[in-house]
């Protein structure tokens, strides 16, 4: 099949099979056309040519990337649209009894035996599909995806970019369709909603197709990974790190297959053209057809495909600095708010201790709400604790990565910024913003024209050009893709200076971290280790 966008084409003479009793991450570049080649499954795009062919019917549900809801309806009034079969059946049966009640109809026999047959089959299929229970299904899944009771009620503008996920993933789980298609589903997700869906998607009975940078989630829930690249698929079977590893070790082979190859092709072409110049200068027809046919030979053999060329990469380094060995000491850091109409004032914040040491890289998890955003505004300044102190090393300088991107000027240029933020020349900063993967037309783009991945990059940039040796990430890989997310990885663990990070990118933590913070009650508890040494020390708490 093929899809084209803005009359260029997304990926041609496409094939997949997927199938129903697996689970496949989707995984490509940003661009690659993952999101369309969901919608045109989904049926929301139209091929060009070819087709999208299920054995069977079958039904589909489909997670956007940005949930689709109501903006008029409540909770539980956007989750009780998940089934549209029930709503049509309960028209239908108000009809059939009002039908039943005109004097034509209960006066005539065979009117009215029609009428009860059609409301014995309605009925029938209403209570197969959980009409009678559907409302309270609704609700107890909602509830048990985290919801509080008091906020079924809510609107759903009111919802936060998780909490609008875990609606969506709620429709999705009521009416169970047999094939799942996820689009990045656990962006916005806590650790806690994220652990909701690895298990929710391991025991799903049907198939499952699932976009998402979020390797950990790939490494625990597929069972084979679909490479979207220069609009052909390739299947790798196991998780994401199975995959990743596979990968390579395949353009390692088809590298040197494709180079074997073509010295083989060059030197039978010279030998070719050798004989049939000699041939003609001498007259000789016998070497004329051996060259010949030597050309036929190499136009018929089965040619090893050159590899994909790998990708450029985000050109980030971050040399840091040594600085003070104590770059951070927090001691009965005390922080709450008066909300409106509540009584008493509700404390966030309630005598936190942490100390951070030069060369560590301390990664801050905890549940959405805890407070690990409050924090960090209390690191930079921008807040005022009721209590405690926080004491910065003499030498430290630090520089801070914001999840929404607010530290950039929305309405100046890429270069605009990029110079302003080191005294740059022009040709400098060009030069820079080529190494982060910028187009040579966006340099005079403003900066709130950029997607959320070139945002970004543009923060590590700038990050790096201010030669901090104490980096406070909040969510840094939110918006980049997996191949940017390594760099990044690589980057700080050679990075000389110290590190304190909120993430829910569970991979990311396991690579970098070297000691995990929870953040739980207002209180920090220490962990050494990566995110997984964090996760088995939890689970030996709970035992």
């Amino acid at each position: 099949m093929t899809v084209s966008y803005n009359a260029a084409p997304v990926f041609e003479n496409l094939s997949w099979d997927i199938h129903n009793d697996r689970c496949v991450g989707l995984v490509g570049p940003n661009g690659a056309g993952k999101s369309s080649l969901l919608k045109m499954i989904s049926g929301e795009l139209s091929t060009e040519s070819g087709f999208a062919n299920a054995r069977g019917a079958i039904s589909i549900g489909y997670l956007h990337q940005e949930p689709r809801l109501n903006p008029e309806y409540s909770v539980i009034q956007e989750a009780l649209t998940a089934s549209s079969r029930l709503p049509e059946l309960q028209a239908r049966l108000a009809r059939v009894e009002a039908d039943m009640g005109l004097p034509e109809v209960y006066s005539d026999e065979k009117k009215l035996s029609r009428k009860i047959e059609e409301q014995a089959a309605l009925l029938e299929e209403f209570t197969r599909i959980g009409g009678p229970g559907y409302e309270g299904q609704v609700r107890a899944t909602l509830l048990n995806l985290g919801f509080e009771e008091h906020e079924l009620e809510l609107p759903v503008t009111a919802l936060s970019g998780g909490q609008k996920k875990l609606v969506g993933l709620a429709k999705l789980l009521v009416v169970q369709p047999d094939l799942l298609l996820l689009d990045e589903p656990d962006n916005h997700l806590d650790m806690q909603g994220k652990d909701f869906l690895e298990k929710y998607i391991r025991s799903y009975p049907g198939g499952v197709v699932i976009v998402s940078h979020d390797r950990y989630l790939l490494d625990v829930v597929a069972d084979e990974i679909a490479d979207l690249e220069e609009g052909r698929i390739t299947v790798y079977p196991g998780n994401y790190s199975e995959y990743a590893a596979e990968k390579d070790a395949r353009r390692v082979q088809q590298q040197h297959q494709f180079d074997v190859q073509q010295r083989e092709i060059k030197r039978l072409e010279l030998s070719a053209k050798r004989m049939l110049t000699w041939g003609r200068s001498h007259e000789n027809e016998k070497l004329i057809r051996r060259a010949k046919s030597m050309m036929k030979r190499i136009e018929k053999m089965d040619k090893v495909d050159k590899p994909v060329a790998e990708r450029k990469d985000m050109g980030l380094q971050l040399a840091g600095w040594r600085g003070s060995n104590k770059v951070l000491e927090i001691s009965g850091l005390r922080k709450g708010f008066e909300i409106v109409g509540e009584e008493p004032r509700k404390e966030v914040l309630t005598g936190l201790d942490l100390t951070l040491w030069h060369g560590e890289r301390v990664g801050l998890v905890g549940p959405n709400g805890a407070g690990k955003s409050l924090l960090f505004r209390l690191l930079l300044g921008r807040e005022q604790p009721d209590a405690g102190q926080i004491k910065l090393g003499p030498s430290i300088r630090h520089a801070y990565y914001a999840q929404e991107h607010e530290t950039l000027e929305s309405s100046r240029s890429l270069l605009d910024t990029v110079r302003r933020a080191a005294n740059l020349s022009e040709p400098h900063a060009t030069s820079l913003l080529a190494r982060f993967l910028y187009s040579y037309q966006q340099l005079n783009n403003r900066v709130d024209t950029l997607s959320g991945g070139e945002r970004s990059r543009l923060q590590l940039l700038l990050i790096m050009l201010s030669g901090a040796n104490f980096l406070l990430l909040d969510e840094p890989t939110n918006n980049l893709d997996i191949r940017s997310a390594e760099v990044l990885e690589e980057v700080l663990e050679g990075f000389e200076g110290s590190v304190l990070m909120i993430s829910h990118d569970r991979y990311f933590l396991d690579q970098v971290a070297t000691r995990i913070v929870e953040l739980q009650d207002g209180k920090l508890i220490d962990y050494p280790g990566g995110y997984s040494d964090y996760q088995e020390a939890k689970a030996k708490e709970k035992r």
